[in-house]
């Protein structure tokens, strides 16, 4: 019968781990807590006024739009777990109980699994959108709300899991450096698990781009070259590229140290570098709002009504609606894509 260690200081787990506990603020503490606050406001704010640009305009009430704001509410949230964190760091952290430091890392892992799994949704949403060359999704308000739940619920299963289970409280030779509590299983379970997701979005991206791409050229050959055309090539380029290249730069190298870690390196001082790499997660929050919502011409409208701003005038060829349709014999694509 194996014997837990549930009465045990957070202080066991960490000495056990071999990771520092300071017991003074550290000037990278300082630092990192600095830098973790200042993109966490920053998140929720802008975050928040995504979600009131798709609450107050009823050109976004379409389902791309509806996973637009949930995407935003799961960035939101990973803002609020960060900030969190930032409060409960540093010399702070030999303070705190197994159950709220369990309640740290539960916050943290829901929000950002959440982020990542509504990455995908948006994802595989565009691809039948661009394929059957409609506007908006056919998506009903149900299957919408079904998709949305089912995004949260996988979150709150993988966020939940160690704390009720998937750790080394009673398995202490399993256990992680960086998640002291947690069993190095979990962390290879959970990295894998993301980098797989990247992995389908690269594939469901890449699809869509050569799909336009093809297509585009299909159109030039028999009615000629537009300047529509040459632009929704351009503003597809540039958006896959953002959004795939965000993604590996803030995502990529956290869960090679996450996987690392799990593996058990011994020669790999994954400790060095932990809170920058989660730091630079976070980030990609900030940045999925710019990305989703910025490059759609009728959202930075939205946006400078609700702050007040005077509203400038559309592009030159910005399409009347956003998203993907047939609009006078022309293949159009969103530049949200």
């Amino acid at each position: 019968m194996k014997h837990c260690f549930y009465n045990e200081t957070l202080g066991f787990f960490y000495n056990n781990s071999r990771k520092e506990l300071s017991p003074h603020w550290r000037p990278k503490d300082v630092l990192v807590v600095a830098l973790g606050l200042a993109v966490s406001a920053v998140v929720l704010l802008t975050n928040l006024l995504v979600i009131a640009a798709v609450a107050t305009n009823r050109r976004f009430h379409y389902p791309i739009y509806y996973l637009l704001a949930n995407l935003a509410a799961a960035d939101l949230f990973a803002g609020v777990a960060y900030m969190f964190l930032m409060f409960h760091t540093g010399p702070r952290t030999a303070q705190l109980s197994l159950k709220t430091w369990f309640i740290r890392q539960s916050l943290l892992d829901t929000s950002l699994t959440a982020s990542v799994v509504n990455l995908l949704a948006i994802a595989v949403e565009r691809h039948r959108t661009v394929l059957t060359m409609q506007l908006h999704s056919e998506m009903s308000a149900q299957r919408v709300v079904g998709l949305i739940f089912s995004i949260w619920a996988a979150a709150l299963l993988l966020g939940l899991i160690p704390s009720y289970g998937w750790h080394c409280l009673c398995s202490l030779e399993s256990c992680s450096r960086m998640a002291p509590l947690y069993s190095r299983s979990y962390l290879t379970f959970w990295a894998v698990s993301n980098l797989a997701v990247f992995l389908v979005m690269v594939v469901v991206y890449g699809h869509i781009f050569v799909y336009v791409r093809r297509r585009m050229a299909r159109m030039a050959r028999h009615t000629g070259a537009h300047p529509r055309h040459r632009d929704t090539v351009m503003a597809l380029v540039k958006t896959v590229t953002i959004v795939l290249g965000a993604f590996v730069v803030c995502w990529t190298p956290g869960q090679v140290l996450l996987l690392l870690d799990g593996l058990g390196c011994q020669s790999c001082d994954v400790l060095a570098v932990e809170k920058y790499v989660l730091l630079l997660a976070e980030i990609n929050s900030l940045i999925n709002a710019i990305v989703y919502s910025w490059r759609d011409n009728e959202m930075r409208s939205t946006f400078r009504r609700i702050l007040g701003f005077p509203c400038q005038r559309r592009a030159k060829y910005a399409a009347p609606e956003p998203g993907l349709g047939s609009h006078y014999g022309n293949f159009t694509v969103d530049s949200s894509i």
